[in-house]
């Protein structure tokens, strides 16, 4: 029998930079989305990839030296191999580079242009180039691009344009009848209202001034703009073609799902639907616009110096823990958050004690009191039907979330079990069973049915930890990892020998992890400061800082504060702890990297600028309240005194 076919894509990734962990979120969400459904028994087609033209990348690769097809080789390799490193089982990944992607999309355009869909005209407005998008005045935010808060500025060029008003009514037809198009409701109410039914403007779907993009076939001035060439990949990877859509196309189209970042749903659900009803194609089944992984409470940036990167977590904690993290932390439809901190709390918690140590004493007392041989379960009791029936129920509500995409809630589903299986070890005491040879039977079915939850646990993880649940079965030389194998409790074949108990997660001496992570990041300022010209070498010239308005220098409260008392920090040697008094009444804690150029006794009585509505921050264990002013020449640093009263404002 012909298996159902699955097809899920994530977004194309954009290769400007290499991703950070908030990126990488979306990729092992989508895989594990895929591997359930694979587990299911369905024909799962996963589709990611790169995004590789536009004027960005044309000017990243003028600054980096190095063509554009150069510069985008380099950063799409560094997405592929992070794509690879988080275990995810994609089926495809396309770049807008390859060839067949560039000759389809050129089709597609001369298709839509023959038909009068596609038209030419003139833009004029205000453009933003990190987003590649024209706005009028009005769709500014306070003078700025309101998907980003850039600035921009005006731009006047030639231009082709969709005619995405000449498919408003039946797009907004489609998306009232099909209610879960978009998903969650949130996102289809905010597309409904705020950009659909107010009146949909045509869209501009080609450049002039910039090259780097493909070329239109019949106009040689233009490239074709990221809108038809980034969102037909969906189509293209499947061996669409104008003239003959390939039997992938066939097969896998429509999509059933594109999971997408909640900041570009616009796009997905307006301009590309309107393009494939412009071709006579139908449209994706469902869009998922998820929330973002934030940095505590910020939006992961470079320029904020919040960054995380996948390859550093892996590193630090393995793959399946950041798989672990990335999947539990984030909620349905608001943004989650990720600290050093919090992810190794959660290692600590659910990984080592509640997972790790169900695994570990189970089997080794499995080892310890039947030499590993597994017993049928034939002295039961009541209190094991509730074990039973909490596995089978938690079957049912994974099954659940997977249907609307709460993955979170999925794997909080399995949390559970383990927790509700480490409850039934306390329930039975399998240690006070073994010291009396009448209960014999009763201890073997209670290691059974430890043993039978725990293979539960197992196949229920695959999807979210595939190499943690290899490691389970591994340990207890079992095969029987089907889905169909959870339909009844007792699938787990007695008289087998288990294996070697081993810890599946060492816990984490907090305190030295986040003392090894400042290290390395100290270590890493200074490599970049060493990879500075020397004294004699001509200096490189240094950009010059973005301008800001009066009003964003009133944003920073920048208080005088005397220093009352200074202590180094343990286990750094960049960081000092000082307390001061900022006139407020409060004493206010600040750790800063100085402690290369001051001992403690000398900044002790002195009075200096600090910054004091910077959201508070953890270095190193200890909470920082603001920032100490200080100036920066070469290798020297020097904090900035002055003598006015604590709580004097500088303005």
């Amino acid at each position: 029998m012909e298996r159902e076919k699955f097809y899920i894509t994530t977004a194309i990734a954009y290769t400007s930079r290499k991703p950070h962990i908030g990126n990488s979120y979306e990729i092992v969400l989508t895989d594990a989305i895929a591997r359930y459904k694979r587990l299911q028994g369905y024909d799962v087609f996963m589709l990611t990839g790169t995004d590789e033209h536009g004027q960005k990348i044309e000017e990243y690769a003028k600054a980096a030296g190095v063509t554009p097809k150069q510069y985008v080789d380099k950063v799409a390799g560094e997405i592929r191999g992070i794509c690879d490193l988080l275990g995810t089982s994609y089926d495809k990944f396309i770049r807008t580079t390859d060839g067949y992607h560039e000759k389809a999309v050129q089709k597609i355009f001369k298709k839509l242009y023959d038909q009068g869909d596609i038209y030419k005209g003139e833009y004029e407005g205000m453009y933003c180039t990190p987003c590649e998008s024209f706005w009028t005045e009005s769709q500014l935010v306070d003078g700025k691009c309101p998907d980003c808060g850039r600035e921009v500025k005006p731009a006047k060029e030639e231009a082709y344009f969709l005619r995405l008003s000449k498919y408003q009514k039946q797009l907004e037809a489609f998306i009232e009848q099909n209610e879960n198009f978009i998903y969650p409701e949130a996102r289809k109410k905010e597309m409904l209202n705020n950009f659909i039914k107010p009146g949909l403007q045509d869209l501009c779907v080609s450049r002039t001034s910039f090259k780097w993009g493909i070329p239109v076939t019949f106009d040689d001035k233009h490239v074709i703009y990221v809108w038809i060439d980034a969102l037909s990949n969906y189509i293209t990877a499947l061996g669409y073609d104008t003239e003959n859509p390939g039997e992938l196309y066939k097969k896998y189209w429509p999509a059933d799902v594109h999971i997408i970042g909640k900041d570009i749903v616009r796009f997905h659900t307006i301009y590309w639907p309107i393009m494939l009803m412009a071709l006579g194609e139908p449209l994706p089944k469902q869009v998922f616009g998820h929330p973002w992984l934030l940095f505590g409470e910020d939006k992961m940036s470079k320029s904020r110096g919040n960054v995380i990167y996948a390859d550093d977590l892996v590193s630090l904690l393995g793959v399946d823990a950041v798989r672990y993290y990335l999947l539990s932390e984030m909620p349905y439809a608001s943004d989650g958050s990720i600290t050093y901190e919090t992810i190794i709390e959660r290692f600590n918690s659910d990984l080592a004690n509640t997972f790790g140590n169900l695994v570990n004493r189970t089997i080794a007392m499995q080892n310890k009191y039947f030499d590993g041989v597994v017993q049928p379960p034939i002295a039961a009791e009541p209190v094991d039907e509730e074990l039973m029936g909490f596995a089978l129920d938690t079957v049912e509500k994974v099954e659940e979330c997977f249907k609307t995409y709460r993955v979170a809630d999925a794997i909080e589903a399995v949390l559970n079990l383990a927790k509700r299986s480490n409850k039934y070890i306390d329930e039975t005491m399998p240690w006070a069973l073994a010291k009396d040879e009448a209960k014999r039977e009763r201890l073997g079915t209670v290691l059974y049915n430890l043993l039978e939850a725990i293979r539960y646990i197992a196949v229920l993880l695959s999807p979210f930890m595939p190499l943690t649940s290899e490691k389970i079965f591994e340990q207890m030389h079992c095969d029987v990892k089907s889905y169909d194998s959870l339909n009844a409790f007792g699938a787990l074949p007695d008289g087998i020998t288990v294996g070697k108990a081993e810890p599946l997660f060492q816990r984490i001496d907090t305190e030295k992890m986040l003392a090894d992570i400042a290290a390395k990041q100290e270590a890493a300022t200074k490599e970049a400061a060493a990879a500075k010209p020397q004294d004699g070498a001509e200096e490189a010239e240094e950009a010059a800082p973005a301008e800001i308005s009066i009003d964003d220098f009133f944003k920073c409260d920048l208080r005088v504060a005397e220093i009352l008392a200074c202590e180094k920090v343990k286990k750094s040697k960049k960081l000092l702890k000082l307390q001061l008094n900022d006139g407020s009444g409060k004493t206010r804690q600040i750790v800063s990297g100085i402690a290369k150029w001051y001992e403690p006794e000398d900044l002790i009585g002195k009075r200096a600028i600090i910054v004091t509505n910077l959201k508070p921050v953890k270095l190193c264990g200890e909470i920082s309240e603001g920032m100490l002013l200080s100036g920066e020449k070469g290798d020297d640093v020097r904090v900035t005194f002055v003598d006015m009263e604590p709580g004097a404002k500088i303005c």
